[in-house]
């Protein structure tokens, strides 16, 4: 029996989950190594939920060095079909304010050190990802935002940067001028590997400052941050809270079929230890003899 239904990604200042219930922790292995940290499974609004710190608990792990494999297939062994991300991030447009949530519907990619697929070690798998969020998922946490009192905007583009270092302000202003609307370190790997695991990916992505372009915005300080950060992650938790309840038994999006015709090796060429290493994502391509 699956363990949780839903998976709960907590970020920059969000590392529990409060309103669970019947709450265990789950330490799994999987094939790309540990998970961040312990899964924290429980019942919240009278769902399976899965819970897990994004950076560790006490915030350990940087951006760059997060297993993000590990974090994705560990929820797909856990059962979860849908995940709600929360994480912090920089405003690049004066209309997004420090307390209000961005719902992207875009990723724009300026990562360089990361590893962001399951395939590979002799199995070829292109995933569409022209939309990279489930478009059913992001109405359930517009409407969950709504419902928490916390401004929810649907729709935007989410720049992920390397990090662990801020933006210069050259950058921050090139940005802009691209028409990126937030900044952040960590979503867009999320994104990846869960179209890949065919999992639904939403993200509320909480505003803390107008990044250091804005004339009137001293350069970014952690100080500055982490005060935002506490107030966003009260309201994180009500909007989790709200998304949870609202979230539909069945999912009636193609999240759930992303692989269907996106495996380009021939079947009998796919290395039995592969096989054996994706099972749990490309078991159901592979065993019936169905088409991909």
């Amino acid at each position: 029996m699956a363990e949780a239904q839903i998976g709960i990604i907590g970020g920059s200042g969000l590392y529990s989950m409060p309103g669970l219930t019947d709450i265990r922790e789950v330490r799994l292995q999987t094939p790309f190594g540990d998970p961040s940290d312990a899964y924290v499974s429980g019942i919240l609004e009278g769902k399976s939920v899965a819970f897990l710190a994004r950076h560790g608990r006490g915030h350990r792990i940087l951006p760059t060095e997060l297993n993000f494999r590990a974090n994705i297939y560990g929820f797909r062994q856990l059962g979860v079909d849908r995940i709600i991300s929360v994480s912090a991030v920089g405003s690049l447009k004066e209309e997004h304010k420090p307390m209000e949530f961005v719902i992207p519907d875009q990723f724009f990619d300026r990562t360089r050190h990361r590893v962001d697929t399951f395939f590979g070690e002799g199995v070829v798998a292109h995933v569409a990802l022209a939309d990279p969020v489930c478009p059913e998922m992001s109405r359930v946490l517009e409407s969950a935002c709504g419902n928490a009192g916390v401004v929810g905007k649907r729709g935007g583009t989410y720049l992920c940067m390397e990090g662990p270092q801020f933006s210069t302000r050259a950058e921050s202003n090139v940005y802009r001028s691209w028409g990126m609307d937030v900044i952040g370190m960590t979503n867009l790997q999320e994104a990846r590997l869960a179209r890949e695991a065919e999992i639904c990916y939403v993200t509320a992505a909480m505003v803390t400052d107008y990044d250091c372009w804005h004339p009137h915005h001293d350069s970014v300080t952690v100080d500055q941050v982490v005060a935002v950060l506490l107030k966003n992650a009260e309201n994180a938790c009500k909007v989790i809270r709200a998304a949870v309840a609202a979230t539909p038994a069945k999912r009636s999006c193609k999240c759930g079929a992303a692989l269907q015709h996106a495996i380009l090796t021939e079947r009998d060429k796919i290395p039995s230890a592969t096989r054996e290493k994706l099972k749990l994502i490309l078991g159901k391509y592979l065993d019936h003899g169905a088409q991909a």
